[in-house]
């Protein structure tokens, strides 16, 4: 054994070690292991280096970008939304639901593209339906990499195939030969994590129960109502022409009107002078018995949430808080009628805390003292304006994701612009990285915001390890353990031929990119399929698939993306991942026994 490939084997199994015990972070340990193979002269300084300049680095930063720019403009949360009306909230139907449609698009551009596209959508539904994020971005990480075999042109490495088997003097595969064994690995992938996802999947805290957020604190606490409801202004309707006041919303009903739509958009918190018109639907907030007496006095007809009122009841648009009035403040002495908080902030204060007594329904008139505590509703950008003035404290910490739904269609056109280009020969980087220019230009975002979404971290993980392949490669010692293993199951039967290809192309792909995997294991394979007379052809599409079951580590440029955004560290994907291999595996290597020999 040459010295070039023992050095390469120490370093590999070192980068493993480190990678699985997680003693220094996931990135300090890519920078170690590109530095160490310089160090020993494995690598000129130039090649330790190329990370940087790898296509995979420049479109893993790209696709940050269009990802960010694609969820300021709240597209994927309005498809957030939109799934969860149709398939509902439950976390099997959801997660069923985002793998094929993750998996279904990944077989039509590149994985990591589908990913990005889908991440902040994945984040928002597991708010939504109260689960850990960590539940479900990982699953949807590994269906955009299987989703990559759907066809030939899902993934670099299947595109690679057709070209290394021509050179072998063997005939090409179409499009979707390979789709069969694609559709069966992503269903079988699904059921995994149904069946088994608490199993393998990192639950989000020790007992499986997530934290409550600051909202369920606020309402536990205060004993709030969660439920807001729908009414619209009949033609008889004896509120009509009345304004708010008169109508004993508050003085006598002890309710509270939230928003009120006006001209096809909603006016939150409505002044109380705001006179009530036919047609009009209004969305109020009380106890239960109350509302209803006062729909049945007023003949209101009850309707479901209308669109206009959508980020009433969303808790990641709108909310209560608790807002304290301090001793300097100029709200001292006043009432909420002489300070009209509700016109000047589109607030609606539900309930009032002044020495030591609870007040709710109407307290316009109160004098305000030092101390008082209110409890407000509205949405978040409103509250956030109260928090900017003086007479205020907002106790209640909270925050302002602000969307640009007016910029949707230049974000889409950006990420589609990328898609396209990838598609007609370009570049992965090269498609992404116009695109992510594309979404700046069009002032989707700003280039600081653009940096800023950049994840240094998942950066420097990729230009670490791409050495590594590098150096596998040229080092010959990719070469050597491929022959070594080969030798050894030359002449078993062929079910042990496969596992074995399988199994010697997912190792490759955790250490190397998958078409460094591809590249090395291609021409070994068609070796040993006719020296064992078998097809090589299949035998060869067998080791491109399993290129992509590189589920183990976080070297994978999807894995790697989400890593991040799921919190995980680098043994839940051995774990979660190691349970993903296993399947890939026998399922691949069963489809093509009885399939393709």
């Amino acid at each position: 054994m040459e010295t070039e490939i023992i050095i390469v084997l120490i370093i590999m199994a070192f980068t493993i070690f480190l990678l699985v015990t997680e003693l220094v972070r996931i990135d300090v340990t890519a920078i170690l292991t590109m530095l160490a193979l310089s160090w020993s002269g494995i690598l000129t300084s130039s090649e330790a280096l190329s990370g940087f300049s790898s296509n995979a680095v420049v479109a893993m930063i790209a696709v940050m970008i269009l990802g960010e720019g694609v969820a300021k403009t709240g597209m994927m949360s309005r498809f957030s939304k939109w799934l969860l009306k149709r398939v509902g909230t439950k976390k099997t139907s959801v997660l069923g639901s985002l793998s094929l449609s993750v998996g279904t698009l990944s077989g039509v551009i590149q994985n990591i593209g589908a990913a990005a596209l889908f991440l902040p959508s994945i984040i928002d539904i597991a708010r939504r339906i109260r689960v850990s994020a960590s539940e479900l971005i990982m699953p949807i990480g590994f269906m955009a990499i299987i989703g990559g075999t759907l066809t030939m042109v899902g993934s670099g490495h299947l595109i690679l195939t057709n070209d290394l088997l021509e050179s072998a003097n063997l005939e090409p595969y179409g499009l979707f030969a390979v789709t069969p064994v694609g559709v069966a690995l992503l269903i079988s992938a699904i059921l995994f994590f149904l069946f088994f996802g608490k199993i393998f999947l990192p639950q989000g805290s020790a007992d499986g129960k997530l934290e409550p957020t600051e909202q369920e604190k606020v309402i536990e606490a205060f004993n709030l109502k969660k439920d807001i409801r729908y009414f619209r202004l009949g033609k008889n309707s004896g509120v009509e022409g009345k304004t708010v006041e008169e109508s004993g919303i508050w003085s006598v009903y002890d309710i509270n009107i939230l928003a009120l739509s006006h001209n096809n958009h909603a006016d939150y918190a409505p002044w109380r002078e705001t006179i009530f018109k036919e047609g009009q639907i209004m969305a109020l907030y009380g106890d239960t018995d109350k509302v209803d007496k006062f729909a049945e006095n007023y003949d209101l007809e009850p309707v479901i949430n209308h669109p206009m009122f959508e980020g009433l009841d969303d808790p990641e648009e709108s909310g209560f808080v608790e807002v304290i009035v301090p001793p300097r403040s100029e709200l001292v002495g006043q009432s909420i009628r002489q300070y009209s908080m509700r016109k000047r902030y589109a607030v609606e204060p539900v309930m009032l805390f002044s020495e030591g007594k609870r007040k709710e329904g109407d307290f316009s008139d109160h004098k305000i003292k030092a101390g008082d505590i209110f409890i407000i509703y509205g949405p978040w950008n409103h509250i956030k304006m109260l928090q900017s003035t003086d007479p205020f404290v907002v106790a209640t910490p909270f925050s302002v994701d602000r969307k640009y739904p007016s910029k949707t269609w230049q974000a889409a056109g950006s990420f589609l612009l990328a898609i396209l280009l990838a598609m007609t020969g370009f570049s992965i980087s090269i498609s992404f990285l116009t695109g992510a220019m594309v979404m700046i230009l069009s002032r989707v975002m700003t280039i600081q915001e653009a940096y800023k979404a950049i994840e240094w971290k998942v950066v420097f993980l990729l230009v670490g390890l791409i050495p590594l392949g590098i150096a596998m490669q040229n080092s010959g010692t990719a070469e050597f353990m491929a022959e070594g293993v080969m030798n050894v199951v030359e002449g078993n039967h062929l079910i042990v031929l496969l596992f074995t290809v399988a199994i010697l192309a997912t190792g490759f792909s955790l250490v190397m990119s998958n078409v460094g995997a591809v590249v090395v294991l291609a021409p070994l394979v068609v070796s040993i399929g006719l020296l064992a007379g078998v097809d090589p052809r299949p035998l060869v599409l067998l080791a491109a698939v399993n290129a992509g079951n590189s589920f183990i580590l976080p070297t994978h440029q999807v894995n790697a993306l989400m890593m991040t955004a799921g919190g995980y560290k680098t043994r839940d994907y051995f774990k979660a991942g190691g349970g993903m291999t296993i399947v890939f595996l026998v399922v691949s290597v069963l489809f093509f026994y009885y399939t393709f020999f």
